[in-house]
């Protein structure tokens, strides 16, 4: 069988899908490489809320999907809005790695006054450690981010720990504990989604890993009871049935968090809906900033 497996062209996503293509090739399957521009890889001149979130990475790869050019894609599975189209399904969920995102800086941390970051979280979770920094926009794959520090524009950036990782690369800086700063919901976790197919399916479940699955559901469930994507301000981490929520306002000065043990996505929208109603003014101040109607 030969699969043809569509992917974004940056470096990062090149890596997670050639990882996911090694494993097909173990198992005897050939594939094909297919690369999708996106509409988040060319307009990288305004904040990514602005341009339609997270989910503008995901929705060409979609609908190429749906077209019958390629069998299944591999994506950053934060990158995957809570609503998906019909037709398409999350076939499998690779191992996680590194959920923790890290500060990419050469001098000394205390020196630190301007960072770049594109996300909302990170940025009111940067303003509620130390609300004198200038937390500015900072748009661009891996390599344009690092160019762009190199450059002097920023004393220091932030990246997911997992990207550092996955592309190996040898960058000064600090990890930000997951405990402070709650990562984005499945950040450090890859998927491969695939038409509705149960052939197809069940080929490529064989690259599950279902304490991996366990972990992301659960955040997944919370992100979708909630709602907001990337306009609100939301960290989202589960390890080993121990959850970790927390709603910001968008300087970081206000906050709502919850921590509990929970056994399942049921457990985690119960706990969703706890939060939800604790922070439904931050919710909603984020949805008049943007002018979005949060999708749930």
């Amino acid at each position: 069988m030969s699969l043809r497996i569509g992917t974004r062209g940056s470096a990062l996503a090149r890596v997670q899908t050639g990882k996911v293509c090694s494993h097909l090739a173990e198992m005897g399957v050939a594939v094909e490489t297919v690369i999708i521009t996106t509409e988040g890889d060319t307009a990288t001149s305004v904040p990514l809320h602005e341009v339609g979130g997270q989910g503008i990475f995901v929705r060409a790869l979609d609908d190429a999907i749906l077209r019958g050019e390629i069998d299944c894609a591999v994506h950053s599975m934060k990158d995957i809005p809570a609503v998906r189209p019909q037709g398409v399904v999350t076939c499998a969920v690779l191992e996680r790695d590194s959920p923790a995102d890290f500060l990419v800086h050469d001098g000394a941390i205390e020196d630190i006054r301007i960072i770049g970051t594109s996300s909302t979280r990170r940025r009111a979770q940067l303003l509620r450690h130390d609300p004198s920094l200038d937390v500015r926009d900072l748009r661009g794959n891996v390599d344009t981010r690092l160019r762009k520090l190199k450059g002097g524009m920023y004393d220091g950036i932030i990246i997911a720990k997992a990207g550092i990782d996955r592309l190996n690369l040898d960058v000064n800086g600090t990890l930000l504990p997951t405990d402070q700063f709650v990562p984005a919901p499945n950040q450090g976790a890859v998927a491969v989604v695939c038409r509705d197919d149960p052939a197809l399916i069940r080929l490529l479940g064989a690259l599950d890993s279902p304490e991996t699955r366990a972990d992301v559901e659960i955040e997944r469930a919370v992100m979708e009871e909630i709602g907001g994507g990337c306009f609100t301000p939301l960290g989202v981490y589960c390890s080993a049935g121990r959850l970790t929520a927390e709603i910001l306002s968008a300087d970081g000065a206000r906050r709502e968090r919850i921590e509990m043990e929970v056994h399942d996505p049921d457990d985690a929208r119960e706990c969703a809906r706890i939060l939800g109603a604790r922070a439904a003014g931050l919710i909603s101040e984020a949805q008049m900033k943007t002018g979005v109607e949060y999708e749930r």
